[in-house]
């Protein structure tokens, strides 16, 4: 993990000066470095501290605003650049999430260090958000102890992590005494957490995903976000998803940048093809539309505004996939380069496709809030 530095907290008031400056350090830092964190695994921890430094990853805290809107443009901007920094960007935001609405002292402490990217923190509920609407068992186990809890399992991967690190994590509670429930709490990663290397997936690889390992890792209540966790998964599952979307646009504009690049020479045969860039842009400004409204109140507890929030994310990854295969047949040969930007992004917006929640997951969420009866 890199070294901490003196924070300084910048001045969150101006909406473009913070966009302005994530754009600068996306041209200027993160856009060379893209193809090493897709193929070679870099992990840029300094770029996303200097993403932290300009404000963003703070904007959607309540300490700070609470302008999601202003969240979801900045992982936008990033995403256009380099599709897996955007992933980590939207990890980043939702530990900080986690960590300010448990409203537990100890980890709000902490919060400007995770805003500002002086720390970096990762989320582990890919799992847990599996298991609790029944489509896989929940990994961690923990057993309730002198002072706390000890946790043992294993997350096959989590991203945004390293030694040093930390991320939020969910384990069933079995008690022969009560009823099972589940706590949520912030893992340090220390030296009794085991960090296995993953297989090589075919892009993202620059995310630092780790899969981990406890035994008998003690939470003490200086690290609990939830006692019980439903409550609180569910209250902000909306924002949780919301956030991601802010990922999967910018992966979609950059597609449709690719097409346009190749308009000048390639324009008098693309004009053949189906999904054109004037047309993409026309969903994706559509989408978007629908993204700010309810980004207007991310926590919203409405089942109309959840499956809103469900639909959105699930047309994002679809109209990802759509825009990144149109930047490939608009370029032909040239984007079927390894080293194609075009290439790249095509891994990109299928990874927005396949990541908790997948579209297939959204889907069967929005299928059970449909069925469920209107209160009399």
């Amino acid at each position: 993990m890199h070294s901490a530095k003196a924070l300084t907290i910048p001045p969150l008031d101006d909406a473009q000066e913070i966009k302005a400056g994530v754009t600068s350090v996306a041209e200027s830092q993160l856009a060379g470095l893209a193809q090493s964190i897709d193929q070679d695994g870099f992990y840029p921890v300094e770029v996303m501290q200097q993403l932290g430094e300009k404000g963003a990853f703070a904007g959607h805290l309540d300490k700070y605003g609470q302008r999601f809107d202003l969240a979801l443009d900045t992982m936008r901007i990033i995403s256009r650049y380099c599709g897996s920094t955007g992933f980590i960007a939207w990890c980043q935001d939702v530990c900080g999430l986690y960590m300010e609405q448990s409203e537990n002292r100890a980890l709000l402490d902490r919060l400007d260090d995770q805003a500002f990217a002086n720390r970096l923190g990762g989320t582990g509920l890919s799992n847990p958000m599996k298991s609790l609407t029944g489509i896989e068992a929940m990994a961690l186990q923990a057993t309730k102890v002198n002072g706390g809890y000890a946790v043992s399992g294993t997350l096959p991967w989590v991203s945004n992590i390293g030694r040093g690190q930390y991320f939020g994590a969910v384990a069933r509670v079995v008690d022969s005494s009560a009823s099972d429930y589940e706590i949520f709490f912030l893992l340090d990663i220390d030296e009794t957490v085991t960090l296995n290397k993953c297989p090589k997936f075919s892009g993202m690889e620059g995310t630092s995903t780790w899969g981990v390992t406890l035994q008998d890792y003690f939470v003490g209540d200086h690290n609990l976000i939830a006692e019980p966790a439903r409550g609180f998964i569910k209250r902000i599952r909306p924002a949780f998803i919301l956030l991601q979307i802010g990922w999967g646009l910018g992966v979609i504009d950059a597609a449709i940048n690719s097409c346009r690049q190749v308009e000048p020479s390639l324009g008098h045969v693309n004009q053949y093809l189906h999904n054109r860039p004037e047309q993409l842009q026309q969903e994706l400004d559509e989408l978007a539309g629908r993204v700010s409204v309810l980004a207007a109140d991310p926590y919203c507890g409405d089942k109309d505004h959840l499956i809103n929030v469900l639909d959105c994310r699930a047309y994002t990854s679809e109209l990802a996939l759509k825009a990144s295969e149109s930047a490939l047949l608009h370029q032909g040969a040239r984007g079927y380069l390894m080293e194609s930007d075009v290439q790249r992004r095509v891994r990109e917006a299928q990874f927005v496709a396949i990541v908790t929640p997948a579209i297939k997951h959204l889907r069967w969420e929005i299928a059970k809030l449909m069925r469920e009866p209107v209160p009399a």
